[in-house]
């Protein structure tokens, strides 16, 4: 990714940060937090553990980590885009909730953590969006302890022709003109784009394992519209 690409994908997810989070709970009619819980599950995060959600947004894994690690662990959710992280900070603060997460700007390509550190690690939706695959896995395999899990939760493209449309259909028809409605059409306009260019389950698990993964499966949910990749170090 060069860095004018960067500067753009930044910039479009700090300008969508307000509405983020009452979109994708309207489009997927709810659902998305049941997908984020699973990925929760996937990491094997328990409680005492050290984990880190990258690409965090506006929080949501990263403070379901938290719930799950207890006051005895510790979590750092990434982003770099620095609105979005600031909205993650309010949330929490919002709820007057006390949870063992320290929040970070940080690029997935170039993460400021150290080798070998952490026990679990989710990303959400944030794959897809990176300008290097492979160099952002292979910084979760250097990040991760021996023997330990990431979960990455992402849109897909499903092999299926007709959930394919179906899916093609929602987004012309629901999500870029309700998208529209708030005044953010043009951002939400790239999911389709992104779609198209997203590995799939097969392609990741392959890309997974060159980078150093020694388990990798691919979890299609959602009639294979999302997917989650679980890759254990």
């Amino acid at each position: 990714m060069t860095d004018s690409t960067a500067d753009s994908v930044r910039a479009l997810f700090d300008r969508i940060a307000p509405v983020y989070d009452p979109l994708n709970n309207w489009l997927s009619l709810g659902q998305h937090r049941i997908w984020k819980q699973m990925a929760v599950k996937w990491s094997g995060a328990k409680p005492g553990d050290t984990c880190v959600d990258v690409c965090c947004g506006s929080g949501d894994l990263a403070q379901m980590l938290a719930e799950r690690v207890g006051k005895i662990g510790q979590v750092i959710g990434v982003d770099f885009a620095t609105e979005q992280l600031e909205i993650a900070r309010q949330r929490v603060q919002n709820r007057h909730l006390t949870l063992p997460i320290t929040w970070m700007e940080g690029d997935a390509l170039n993460l400021p953590l150290p080798d070998n550190h952490f026990d679990a690690a989710t990303m959400g939706y944030g794959l897809r969006n990176v300008g290097n695959i492979p160099r952002a896995l292979q910084e979760l395999q250097r990040i991760l302890k021996p023997g330990a899990t990431a979960a990455i939760l992402d849109l897909h493209r499903p092999t299926n022709p007709l959930v394919r449309g179906f899916q093609q259909w929602y987004l012309d028809t629901v999500v870029v003109p309700v998208a529209s409605h708030y005044g953010y059409s043009k951002e939400y306009a790239y999911l389709a784009p992104s779609l198209d260019r997203f590995p799939t389950g097969q392609e990741q698990r392959t890309l997974a394992l060159e980078v150093g993964f020694s388990t990798v499966t691919h979890y299609p949910i959602a009639g294979g519209t999302m997917g989650v990749l679980v890759i254990t170090k």
